[in-house]
Formats: C-alpha cells, sequence, structure tokens
C-alpha cells in the first residue's frame, strides 16, 4: 500500500496529555510538577535538564513510573521502547533512559529514504535504524522474539517532532518551514519589515548544522539571537566564523558578551538583547520566548489545513501530518496494556498556547486536529 491520507486525528489520541517538553512539567496536570518533585527524583538541584542529560533520564524514568500508576496502581514498568528519528540525540537520550531504568529497552530510529531499499540496521544497545516507517511492525515482531512481552508493565515512548509529526524524511519539510517562517516574523517585529532577509536566511542555514552545536547548543532560541545579530549588522557571518575558528568565541553566553561590547542598532534588538541574556543568565533553557510563541502559531497553521483533494505531494510539502505508522504502533501498544507517552525537547512556548493564542481559539500542539499521512501498518503488527 502507498502512502496515503488517513483522515484528522492528533497527538493526544496517542498519548492523551501524557506528554512532557522541554521544562519537564507534564501537561497532564495528575502528575506532580517538577518543582515539587526533582528531589524525589534525586536531583541535586531544581536546575532543568536537557533531553541529553542523565539527570534528563533520572527526571523522565521518574514520571514514567508515575504515569503508570495512574491507570495501573501497583504495577511496575519493567520493559521500554522508544520510537525516535535521530540516531545522535535520540540514541543518546535512550541509551540514558536504559541505563538509568535497568530495564530492558529497545529502540526504533526512523528516516524515509525511498531511493534505498527498505531495511533495518542493527546498532549497539538494542537500538534500530530504519529507512522506512513502514518497518516499525518488522522491529516490534524482532523485539518480541527478544523476550519483550509489551504488556501492562512496559512503556512506549515517542518523540514528538519528525517522529509523531511531520515524519523525518517524508514530511518534515513542513515543519522546517514552520520554523522559517517563524524566525521571519520575529526578525520582522525586532528588525523591521525591511531587514536583510537573505543575509538573515545565510546565516541560518550554515549555524544550523551539527558541526556547530557546541556554539549553539543545538538550541533554536540561541540560532535565532544569532542570526538576528547578523541580520542587524552587529556581526558578519564570516567574522563569527573567524572567531570560533580561533577560539575567541566557544559558547552562546560568549557571543552575547560579545555583542554587547559592540554598538547596537536602536529600537527592538536591545531589548531583544537584554531579554535573552536575563534568561541566559537565570539559566532559562528557552530565553527567546517571543520568538517560540511565533513558533507555536505558525506550526499549529500549518496543521490539518490543507482540503482532502490536495495533491499529496504538496500536503507533505505543506502540511504538518500526523506520522500513521506511528499512530497504528501506539494504538497496538495501548491495546496491549502498554504506557503510551511522549517526551520532547519542544519548549512550552512552542507547543502550548499562551492567553491571545488561546482567546481566539488555538489548542495546544498535541491537540490539534490534523491529517494522519503515511502507510497504515495495522494488519502488519505481531
Amino acid at each position: 500500500m502507498s502512502v496515503q491520507v488517513h483522515g484528522l486525528a492528533s497527538l493526544a489520541e496517542l498519548f492523551g496529555d501524557l506528554v512532557i517538553y522541554r521544562n519537564l512539567e507534564p501537561v497532564d496536570r495528575r502528575l506532580p510538577s517538577f518543582r515539587e518533585a526533582w528531589r524525589e527524583m534525586g536531583l541535586d538541584s531544581p536546575r532543568r535538564p536537557r533531553k541529553v542529560e542523565l539527570a534528563y533520564a533520572k527526571a523522565a524514568i521518574w514520571f514514567l513510573q508515575q504515569a503508570r500508576m495512574l491507570e495501573r496502581p501497583g504495577v511496575a514498568l519493567q520493559e521500554l521502547l522508544f520510537i525516535g528519528d535521530t540516531l545522535l540525540s535520540d540514541g543518546n537520550a535512550f541509551r540514558n533512559l536504559a541505563g538509568e531504568a535497568g530495564w530492558l529497552a529497545w529502540a526504533f530510529i526512523g528516516a524515509e529514504k525511498i531511493a534505498e531499499q527498505p531495511r533495518l540496521t542493527a546498532h549497539p544497545d538494542n537500538i534500530v535504524t530504519a529507512n522506512r516507517w513502514m518497518l516499525l511492525p518488522t522491529w516490534l515482531a524482532q523485539v518480541l522474539a527478544d523476550g519483550a512481552r509489551c504488556d501492562e508493565q512496559s512503556v512506549l515512548l515517542i518523540d514528538v517532532d519528525k517522529t509523531a509529526l511531520a515524519a523525518r524524511g517524508r514530511n518534515n519539510q513542513a515543519i522546517d518551514r514552520a520554523r522559517e517562517e517563524a524566525l521571519f516574523q520575529t526578525a520582522e517585529a525586532v528588525l523591521g519589515f525591511d531587514f536583510p532577509r537573505e543575509l538573515f536566511l545565510e546565516a541560518y542555514r550554515e549555524l544550523n548544522q551539527s558541526r556547530y552545536h557546541t556554539f549553539t547548543g543545538d538550541n533554536q532560541d540561541y540560532l535565532a539571537h544569532i542570526c538576528l545579530s547578523v541580520a542587524a549588522g552587529v556581526v558578519t557571518l564570516p567574522e563569527l566564523q573567524a572567531a570560533l575558528a580561533q577560539g575567541v568565541l566557544r559558547t552562546f553566553p560568549d557571543f552575547l558578551r560579545w555583542v554587547e561590547t559592540r554598538p547596537l542598532p536602536p529600537g527592538g534588538f536591545v531589548s531583544m538583547q537584554e531579554e535573552v541574556h536575563a534568561a541566559v543568565v537565570a539559566g532559562d533553557p528557552t530565553p527567546f520566548k517571543g520568538f517560540r510563541r511565533q513558533e507555536f502559531r505558525a506550526t499549529v497553521a500549518r496543521m490539518g489545513h490543507l482540503p482532502l483533494d490536495r495533491p499529496l505531494s504538496e500536503r507533505l510539502q505543506q502540511e504538518i501530518c500526523l506520522t500513521q505508522e506511528v499512530r497504528d504502533v501506539a494504538r497496538w501498544a495501548r491495546q496491549r496494556g502498554c504506557l503510551v507517552m511522549a517526551l520532547s525537547d519542544k519548549p512550552d512556548e512552542a507547543v502550548l498556547p499562551d492567553a491571545a493564542a488561546a482567546s481566539v481559539g488555538l489548542l495546544p500542539l498535541h491537540r490539534t486536529l490534523t491529517h494522519a499521512v503515511g502507510k497504515s501498518v495495522d494488519l502488519l503488527l505481531p
């Protein structure tokens, strides 16, 4: 069966409100907040760790156990099944989770590559990469053959961006376009409508690469601020690259201090610089909240907005779709009694409406309807 549209659905169909975003505050209010529970998690401080840190794994495992008790009191989790889209970040997060929990654990890392023959590739630590999302049932059959029970003592943990939504290799362009729109809207608000778009985009496309992650922290807030600084003429991209090569700059806080030694354009840039700098000093991993609120609006505007008669190719380019294969696997897991939950490094401001957005009827990202697209794997599941 080819890729096709399978009607409207939302992420909440997969896991309800059992989703935890970057700030580790559960959307499901039946769960304790991170502020209340960080000591119980065994953490040293109330600082909110990022997804690839060991401290994050401690917090996540604690939340998973608490979530299991909501519907299955007295049942202890013993198995972890993980679905993501990047071998480096998702793979490392999975290893941390499995190591912290001490459970049996398996991971599927998917990315559609239709020019290749379908295949699963095994990696250490029970991680499998796949070049088709429709290979999820094949992976599950292997997991069951390895001794997994996939029952009420199991958790299926699903990544959100480019996994459950906007499947990598198939539909990820739509979510990238939403972020670019948010970046442009933010730049217009800070620099004016006539800001140099090509200069901004050149900086973004160059710096939004893994080789710059030590500098950018793989953080879109940091990247947005850096690109605005280039577009505003505070620094040039070649000058920035030279400073990185010479070791003058190493991290984003270095960049903030560097910017403050330079003449700054009047107006919105100064207030933006002050806001971001203060948030970074306070340890906030989401310092550019104005950009993230724009990202939320741009993202949900691209969900479920195209009529059914639009060509599939257009939908995959323009609309952020639910991944049907992941949807089917989540249904299968729930039917077997598994806990199904989502973890995402997206900040709350990019996934939950503020008062202004809620007042015009916008729903949280995970409750916004969109079209499910993919190859149904329901009949193939073991």
